[in-house]
């Protein structure tokens, strides 16, 4: 449990982790024992086409969780596609055709990956679970292809795998920006997609509002958007007047303000020990969303706030 700067109770949510039950390096126990030492108040446990239940394991709350990964030749595009589906916080297994559990991690051949992700997408939520598309910019999605799927209910901002090893492609801002262009305001989360237990372990995660989850339970909350999500730094963003917004934050070098503007005055402030951002709104605005830098490098990001 956490007390922010504002006063509010927080959880402390790891949303995305693998365990030797799929292609993770540490067991389900030893993941907990990692993330409990870290301070994480709960973790979901997404292993790879294995539905995980939701618990307790050493002291440790676990969301229910699971991945469904998918790629394939689109019918419609014509092109190779890749699709990463994070169920999270499911009462029960989602009902999954035979065929897909049959088809699995494997390439979809027959050109119906879309339909697959919409199939998926829809068992997760009917199993009264969030659908999140997990690191949209390191599988190369566009925002056509996930307003085509189906009504995800968040997607990851920041994905810590996704820049270890081979990869680096962590962050997904611009796709988020687009999707807000297009009226699609997701809930932005960081997250690890923890393999390796190494570089991608306790990096990304969410404070939720503890209020929130004790009225409407951690899936409703966040599907609300109740949270932000952070790499490290707090961050808190509210509309403070018809014209304005304002940013509180701990101390940091960089905050920004991301609009369907490219460019206006006042979007970024930088310096040491910022706390505080009021931005004037442009009348064009539609849409912001607040990210802070601190003096290590690591960003917290706020949710969308349409405008």
């Amino acid at each position: 449990m956490f007390i922010d700067l504002c006063g509010q109770r927080r959880l402390k949510v790891g949303l995305h982790t693998h365990t030797t039950l799929s292609d993770g390096r540490k067991t389900p126990e030893e993941a907990v024992a990692i993330y409990k030492a870290a301070g994480y108040d709960a973790i979901a446990i997404t292993d790879h086409w294995r539905y995980h239940p939701g618990g307790e394991i050493g002291g440790l709350t676990i969301l229910s969780g699971c991945e469904y990964n998918v790629c394939g030749i689109d019918r419609k595009s014509g092109v190779m596609e890749t699709y990463h589906i994070v169920g999270v916080g499911m009462a029960h297994q989602p009902e999954i055709p035979q065929d897909l559990l049959q088809t699995g991690p494997m390439n979809v051949k027959d050109g119906y990956i879309r339909d697959m992700v919409r199939i998926l997408v829809c068992a997760i939520r009917k199993a009264g679970g969030l659908a999140v598309l997990a690191h949209p910019a390191w599988s190369i999605n566009t925002p056509e292809q996930i307003m085509d799927c189906w009504d995800f209910d968040a997607t990851e901002i920041y994905n810590a795998v996704s820049e270890c090893g081979e990869s680096d492609r962590p962050y997904s801002g611009v796709i988020v920006d687009q999707l807000a262009l297009n009226g699609k305001y997701l809930p932005l989360l960081a997250t690890d997609d923890t393999h390796h237990y190494d570089d991608d372990a306790c990096r990304g995660f969410v404070m939720v509002e503890a209020d929130a989850v004790e009225e409407l339970g951690m899936v409703e909350a966040i599907r609300r958007g109740r949270f932000y999500a952070s790499q490290g730094p707090e961050v808190h963003l509210e509309r403070v007047s018809p014209t304005a917004v304002r940013v509180i934050c701990t101390p940091a070098v960089k905050i920004v303000l991301n609009t369907n503007l490219p460019w206006a005055v006042g979007h970024a402030g930088r310096g040491e020990d910022l706390t505080e951002w009021t931005y004037q709104l442009d009348p064009r605005e539609t849409f912001v969303r607040a990210e802070v830098t601190d003096t290590e490098g690591r960003v917290a990001y706020s949710n969308v706030i349409p405008l």
